[in-house]
């Protein structure tokens, strides 16, 4: 998938919060949306993904030189964010064969290689509000990134985790597939690749 924006702007009210994007977000590619905290990152994601409405500008997705509608975007992407909740009644497993009702996991794989994958599967009868903040990350980034789709949203991705479970992210992170579109929101280095094309959202005020 390819996201090309035109003039892109989003405001709140008076306030600025990125004006004047033009980019061409292309497949294959990593893209690290940097900054400070507070200056945007998460909103610049959230209205590329299709949460929020521009205040101004054009968003144009397409897949294999088809356009998307953005309507439809959802279909092809995975977001994991601090800030999205999980259903918390709901037990490991059931929150994991609920979210594949919606999309389909990568390469064929089964729920139980999933649950492997996640290295979670001790727990997959535990309720989700029983779980401690780092492991309700990791099941966000895992429903993320074995989802079957084209571009992928994380926003902080190693928020909550701690060293072991930030290793399982980069070792998932660089598994994910080479025509994959991806976004990392972040201000710590170490969340994104060297080569990771940076976008400094300061740049854009």
């Amino acid at each position: 998938m390819n996201i090309e924006v035109e003039n892109l702007g989003k405001r709140f009210n008076r306030e600025w919060i990125f004006k004047k994007l033009t980019f061409l977000f292309d497949a294959g590619t990593t893209y690290a949306i940097v900054g400070p905290n507070g200056c945007g990152k998460s909103t610049l994601l959230q209205v590329l993904w299709g949460q929020l409405p521009q205040s101004v500008g054009k968003i144009k997705y397409t897949r294999s030189s088809e356009v998307v509608e953005g309507s439809d975007v959802f279909e092809h992407l995975s977001i994991a964010t601090p800030y999205m909740d999980l259903i918390e009644e709901f037990t490991l497993l059931e929150m994991v064969e609920f979210h594949f009702k919606f999309k389909k996991l990568r390469n064929g794989l089964s729920t139980n290689d999933f649950l492997e994958l996640l290295e979670l599967k001790p727990a997959k009868n535990k309720t989700l509000d029983k779980f401690s903040s780092g492991m309700r990350q990791r099941v966000k980034l895992g429903l993320a990134f074995y989802s079957d789709v084209q571009a992928i949203f994380l926003d902080e991705p190693t928020t909550n985790l701690d060293k072991t479970s930030t290793q399982w992210y980069l070792k998932n992170l660089h598994g994910l597939p080479k025509d994959m579109l991806i976004f990392i929101a972040s201000n710590q280095e170490h969340e994104y690749p060297n080569d990771a094309k940076k976008i400094e959202i300061l740049n854009y005020k």
